[in-house]
């Protein structure tokens, strides 16, 4: 099994998913309201909700900030309702973006999405201008650390994960949607621990920046979506060149 996600890596490489400690509780919160919502409140009959909890401990998010967000999503506590959102854009050169949200005033979240790509060379698009041009994946982590990589390989086909790719500091797993809790509760059985599993969105074919000017766009326009609270996940087609990412950084 071999292939590479360049976004994943545009996005290692120019910081773009380090957010601030406060923005990462913030996206966690959401994740797990949405999914105790969604499954109940109870993470043994509901696996998306595991998972989110399981992302809260791994970055250290306080146990109490993990039970508010689980009683908000099941009504326990009294909050603004939050419903999840696909939103769809174009950035620079044509790329194609896909956005993930969580957000309690879909219009609001809409006008600062216009207003972010408007400033970055982009816009915001309708429901399914670029969708098309994704699937749907599953995704897992697990840090390389001691891993075997041949016994990780069997452990994850066996469990019905389609490929494995070894990026250095971790294994990037991906399986169909439908699989991806139950490949990471196989992979724990398995002695092997998952750092992260999601539903991601990945592109049938990448579109190339290689104008500097668009790609320090693009990267631009990334952050600042990123940055937005009601943005949980990034996705997009772009490609950008190991030698032109060089550029940008040395700039």
């Amino acid at each position: 099994m071999s292939g590479h996600n360049k976004w994943s890596k545009i996005k290692r490489t120019k910081g773009v998913l380090d957010v601030r400690r406060g923005k990462l509780f913030s996206t966690i919160s959401k994740e797990i309201m949405v999914a105790a919502k969604s499954g109940g409140g109870n993470p043994d009959f509901n696996p998306r909700l595991r998972a989110a909890i399981q992302s809260a401990k791994s970055n250290s998010m306080p146990a109490d900030n993990i039970e508010r967000a689980i009683k908000k999503g099941t009504g326990e506590i009294a909050s603004a309702a939050i419903e999840e959102i696909i939103y769809e854009g174009y950035g620079p050169d044509g790329t194609a973006l896909i956005l993930e949200a969580a957000t309690d005033n879909k219009n609001r979240t809409a006008a600062d999405l216009r207003t972010i790509f408007g400033k970055n060379g982009g816009n915001l698009a309708a429901s399914g201008s670029v969708s098309y041009m994704f699937h749907r994946k599953g995704l897992l982590l697990v840090p390389s650390g001691e891993i075997n990589e041949d016994s990780l390989l069997e452990a994850i086909l066996e469990a019905g994960a389609d490929e494995l790719f070894n990026e250095g500091d971790s294994f990037r797993i991906l399986c169909p949607p439908d699989r991806l809790y139950a490949i990471g509760d196989a992979l724990k059985k398995a002695g092997f621990s998952p750092s992260e599993q999601k539903l991601t969105f990945l592109p049938d074919l990448s579109t190339t920046i290689e104008n500097e000017d668009s790609a320090r766009k693009f990267l631009r326009l990334c952050d600042a979506l990123e940055d937005n609270d009601d943005i949980l996940q990034v996705h997009s087609n772009a490609d950008i060149s190991d030698e032109l990412m060089e550029r940008l950084q040395d700039a």
